[in-house]
């Protein structure tokens, strides 16, 4: 039989979405990077447990979430205060997502896996900077065509490694310019509060996902594991750049289950 899905709205206006899987073990939330929604997960979800409820919402600014002008704290919040106690899985903007869940509502999260993420940057200055090159990003983004920023955006370095076929173009489109800028301006790692000090608080088992080609975030997670109150797993893909979870779908369901078990 095939799996059954529904789409929630969990916020007050209705315009924060998810897609839910429903399932008869322990939930997985799912939380998607910047530029990608909810559905970026499907190749993972292909291969988890398929009793799992699943939950993979779109974040503000994102997808179905387009509209919803929210920003990360606030979506912390609805996806604690909305969705049952849950493993949280998070890639990049996704990780920083879990990590203010973890810390602001203990017990939302049974288990955390945070792919490629970092708790944000704790020198004041160089949030400062990095909010003034998001701000310009967004400025710059709301003339831009979607696909053109979106060419732009996935020849960074940090996506090297990523092929062409797995980059999830068709997804992304599902987005708009003007949401993407909203998500600058109120996601990136410039504007949330450093959690790097609250990391201590965090108890549930944790496990840290980076790939072998990503240096920067290999570095900051290896700093991260060192933190952590609870138990701490580090995971390191061989051969795999910054997505993770697209380079390597299978790997990445494996270590989602690994953290179940233990959660």
């Amino acid at each position: 039989m095939d799996p059954v899905w529904s789409e929630l709205a969990i916020d007050e206006d209705g315009e924060l979405h998810v897609h839910r899987r429903a399932g008869r073990r322990p939930p997985i939330v799912l939380l998607h990077g910047f530029t990608q929604t909810g559905r970026s997960w499907d190749p993972v979800v292909t291969h988890l447990d398929p009793d799992a409820e699943i939950y993979l919402p779109d974040a503000p600014g994102h997808g179905a979430s387009s509209g919803c002008r929210i920003g990360i704290a606030d979506y912390a919040d609805a996806l604690a205060t909305h969705l049952p106690p849950a493993v949280y899985v998070g890639y990049s903007m996704g990780g920083r997502t879990a990590l203010h869940i973890a810390v602001h509502h203990p017990d939302a999260a049974l288990a955390l896996v945070l792919v490629g993420a970092s708790p944000g940057l704790d020198d004041a200055s160089e949030r400062a900077e990095r909010r003034r090159r998001d701000d310009e990003l967004a400025e710059r983004l709301e003339t831009m065509d979607l696909d053109a920023f979106l060419s732009e955006w996935l020849s960074q370095p940090l996506f090297a490694s990523l092929p062409t076929d797995r980059q999830n173009l068709d997804d992304r489109r599902r987005n708009t310019s003007s949401g993407l800028a909203h998500s600058l301006r109120s996601a990136g790692t410039g504007v949330q509060n450093s959690l790097w000090s609250r990391l201590g608080d965090i108890d549930c088992p944790t496990t840290l996902v980076t790939g072998g080609d990503d240096q920067k975030f290999s570095t900051i997670a290896d700093r991260m594991a060192e933190l952590f109150g609870g138990p701490v797993r580090r995971v390191d893909v061989p051969g795999r750049g910054h997505a993770v979870h697209l380079e390597d779908p299978i790997t990445m369901a494996t270590i989602v289950e690994g953290s179940r078990s233990g959660s």
